[in-house]
């Protein structure tokens, strides 16, 4: 299909809620192949499907030389007792990277275009990653979750970013 543009703060569909996806139609088809079209380039871990303007529950990856998809994805595991604190940016977010703690390992449910399960999961990156693009189909960015003095830094350089 196509590579979209990303959406980029402050569009205000990056802080809606998404749709969860009841119709596997031909718009639900021609939006997962522009999430892996879009999603495989250099440098793209993740992309959500606000993120390209559409407010239904889908996302796509592109960890470790794996491109994927999953609609109606929810988080369904998460390491309790083991966590990752590393640097995460975010294509909405452009140049724009912080420590942000998340789960080393996370599993998460939803389906395919078939409408069967389809259970993704990982640990490091693809945890992150996971994690990441849930929170965006809930209207929220990585900023959110940053420890209060990082993100009023971060919020700080977000405004003079703009």
């Amino acid at each position: 299909m196509a590579i979209r543009e990303i959406r980029t703060v402050p569009d205000p569909v990056l802080r809606t809620k998404c749709e969860e996806i009841t119709t596997i139609d031909a718009r639900v088809k021609g939006l997962v192949e522009d999430l892996l079209e879009t999603v495989d380039m250099e440098g793209r871990a993740g992309l959500a499907a606000n993120q390209i303007g559409v407010n239904l529950r889908a996302f796509s990856w592109n960890i470790d030389d794996e491109i994927g998809y999953i609609l109606n994805p929810r988080i369904v595991e998460l390491s309790e007792d083991r966590f990752q604190e590393g640097d995460e940016g975010c294509l909405s977010v452009p140049t724009l990277w912080y420590p942000t703690k998340r789960a080393w390992y996370a599993r998460v449910e939803g389906m395919d275009l078939d409408g069967k399960t389809l259970v993704v999961e990982g640990t490091d990156l693809m945890a992150r990653c996971l994690q990441h693009e849930v929170d965006h189909l809930e209207g929220m960015l990585y900023l959110d979750r940053l420890e209060r003095a990082v993100r009023r830094k971060a919020m700080r350089d977000l405004r003079e970013s703009l």
